[in-house]
């Protein structure tokens, strides 16, 4: 990695950082290079090449999913992924978020034990050699109750990822000691919350440099023993059954604790909630938050800017499909996809609903851009959970991965043509404007039906190509390396906030190359109950110097670099003014 010290020129040293692979590293395979070339000659597509090496990396993480006869929801779930450096040691680590035991009836006010290390959630380190070991007794992060989902943040600014474990019935709060080690300091911290808890995120909400956190919870539900469907066949309830409730907003006072503040803020409307995303969708200068609800209106919160939020999904026009109907939200991207400058929103559901991507039309709204875009041929049959842009091949245009599975293990008693188990979903984006499915034609993986739930994204083997992480509910976890073929250039962005939140999140960066700009807002949410790589991935096709890059951040500090080379991950601090 590079270093590109606060400043606006490009004054790029080399200060012992990894720097990872260059062009020519990403040329080895010439056989997979011709067999891609063959598909793109029968099809006009160019397809990914993505090979699982889970288990053969040393990540034999199961994930743990009781069933009941009661048919409690909470079955269905699944749970997420982390990716991230805990170590800082250049390479990504991956943390997997595991379930706990109950019986077929359960009181309520009960929380689930791990009472097996079969039900620990687990932290994968690499090594030099690009394996895995199991580190979670070193590290402190067996975990309590049922785990739902993980969020990667530098929230006391010391230069260390800390993480936090949402679950039913208690979250906690590690805070990365920087030797290996966690602590929990959930209790001293004051973000245990209750209830269901799913996705969360960090994210600076009233840029004061430091990060805040935002937990989603699903419903209000205690082990309610409900019997939905007819006498003689139980089945798994609708969420219409059950009461929305409201997330919270812990703000972080800069000391090590932090006070709930959804209502002060103006972010405790009910919800049936289960993805979360962050992007200033209306480029006032303030970060936004869109949330995928579960069978009712989808949330988009308007930043005011003066501490408080504004919900105005209908107005903005992401609250509904198409159609103007509700569908069952559960993995949500906020990105340009189109490379127009102004962020987009993708959220998945279950099939017969198709997944709905929102086009911004530059003035605070959207345009429902499903079907036009070949997203509802693509999905109409299929039920999404983790998803998130990237761009597999970097041609420049941000792609579509997603994780995919049914709900009910039963869906076929019903629905012949849909499956419980799916294959995942690759989505290539064809220069901004449709998206068409090359995941039979890019390996192997994409034609294995799993019970896919979460899902992130990063650069595991750091040569330049996103990999993917894929979780299952009552199954093994995924780890697919991206092996394409290509020529194309790229570069990754590792920012270092100083009057900003040190990991930089809620930052803006463009680049700028002969074919057009690009841009990335730096976060670690998105998806279904998952935290990705907060490294900012750019592909940049045939360019191999960008001749601008502009850096906004969360401070309100911009940051300009001229003539900087491709094929490395640059370390940029934030300079003392802009």
């Amino acid at each position: 990695m590079q270093h590109v010290s606060g400043g606006n020129d490009s004054m790029i040293s080399r200060r012992g950082f990894l720097r990872a692979s260059s062009a020519a590293g990403l040329l080895a395979s010439q056989p997979l290079r011709s067999l891609a070339h063959a598909a793109e000659t029968a099809s006009g597509l160019v397809p990914g090449a993505f090979v699982d090496v889970a288990s053969a990396r040393g990540v034999d993480f199961l994930h743990q999913a009781p069933h009941s006869p009661r048919k409690y929801l909470l079955e269905t779930m699944g749970s997420g992924v982390a990716l991230f450096d805990y170590d800082n040691d250049g390479r990504l680590d991956i943390f997997l978020v595991n379930g706990a035991p109950f019986g077929d009836f359960v009181p309520k006010g009960t929380i689930p034990q791990k009472t097996a290390p079969k039900y620990w959630n687990r932290l994968y380190h690499q090594k030099p050699d690009g394996t895995f070991e199991d580190v979670t007794v070193k590290a402190g992060l067996a975990g309590f109750g049922y785990g739902m989902g993980a969020a990667v943040g530098d929230y006391d600014n010391d230069g260390f990822a800390d993480l936090y474990v949402t679950a039913l019935g208690g979250n906690r709060l590690y805070r990365n000691n920087g030797d290996g080690t966690f602590t929990d300091v959930t209790e001293k911290a004051g973000v245990a919350g209750s209830g269901w808890s799913t996705s969360a995120a960090w994210v600076d909400l009233d840029n004061d440099g430091h990060l805040d956190l935002v937990v989603l919870r699903y419903i209000q539900w205690d082990w309610d023993d409900v019997w939905c469907g007819p006498p003689n066949n139980r089945g798994y309830c609708h969420p219409d059954v059950f009461q929305p409730i409201s997330m919270l907003v812990y703000r972080n006072n800069g000391d090590g604790t932090f006070t709930e503040s959804a209502h002060r803020m103006g972010l405790d409307k009910p919800a049936k909630a289960l993805g979360i995303a962050i992007a200033d969708y209306d480029r006032d200068g303030h970060i936004d938050i869109a949330v995928a609800n579960d069978s009712m209106l989808e949330f988009l919160f308007h930043n005011k800017g003066n501490g408080t939020f504004e919900e105005v999904g209908l107005e903005a026009g992401i609250a509904v499909d198409g159609d103007g109907r509700t569908f069952a939200g559960m993995g949500v991207d906020f990105a340009d996809y189109n490379n127009d400058g102004w962020p987009d929103l993708v959220m998945d559901d279950l099939a017969n609903q198709v997944y709905s991507l929102y086009s911004s039309d530059h003035d605070g709204t959207f345009a429902y851009n499903s079907y036009a875009s070949g997203i509802t041929g693509a999905t109409l049959l299929h039920s999404g959970w983790g998803l998130r842009f990237m761009d597999y091949d970097n041609d420049g245009w941000k792609d579509l991965v997603i994780a995919q599975a049914h709900d009910l293990d039963t869906i076929r008693r019903s629905f012949p043509n849909l499956h419980y188990r799916e294959p995942p979903m690759l989505l290539r984006n064809v220069n901004g404007k449709r998206f068409v499915n090359v995941g039979p034609l890019s390996g192997d993986v994409f034609h294995q039906r799993w019970v896919g739930r979460g899902l992130a994204i990063g650069d595991i083997d750091n040569d330049g190509r996103l990999d993917v992480v894929i979780t299952e509910n009552g199954g093994p976890a995924h780890v697919l390396m991206n092996r394409t073929p290509t020529a194309n250039h790229w570069i990754g962005f590792k920012l270092v906030g100083h009057r900003s939140n040190r990991d930089g999140i809620g930052a803006v960066i463009r680049v700028d190359t002969a074919s057009g700009s690009q841009w990335v807002t730096v976060t670690t949410a998105s998806s279904y109950m998952s935290s990705s790589d907060v490294r900012a991935h750019f592909g940049i096709g045939a360019e191999t110097v960008l001749k601008a890059v502009e850096i906004r951040w969360p401070s309100g500090i911009v940051q300009k670099l001229t003539n900087v080379p491709g094929d490395q991950y640059l370390r940029v601090d934030e300079p003392a003014k802009g």
